[in-house]
């Protein structure tokens, strides 16, 4: 086998490799994208079994639930209705977010 035989196949073995590593980093992202779906769905059913089961323990659960919804998106999630769920790049802020941090409560305090 000849030097220029030997560069096309190595040539052909990293364009392979590129294409397993990109497959596997979008199967990787997808699997972290479901992961966060499915906490963010857990935390929200386990509020709303939480609220059916102690329904006089509002202000503590309003707490709570503001205390989860920081703490999923301080993790580099969103958790507005726009991109809910989905990664949010951690050096930047999506207004959206923190307008439900900022006002999280206020409508049931109105009433």
């Amino acid at each position: 086998m000849d030097s220029y035989s030997k560069l096309e196949q190595l040539h052909d073995s990293m364009v392979s490799m590129t294409k397993t590593i990109e497959s596997l980093e979008n199967s990787i992202l997808e699997t972290l994208k479901e992961n966060t779906e499915l906490k963010v769905e857990n935390q929200l059913l386990r509020e709303k079994m939480d609220k059916m089961n102690n329904a006089h323990n509002n202000t503590v659960k309003t707490q709570s639930g503001l205390e989860s919804l920081r703490q999923i998106y301080s993790s580099g999630y969103h958790i507005c209705n726009m991109y809910y769920g989905s990664h949010r790049d951690p050096n930047t802020d999506c207004m959206f977010c923190l307008d439900i941090l900022d006002n999280f409560g206020e409508k049931k305090k109105k009433h």
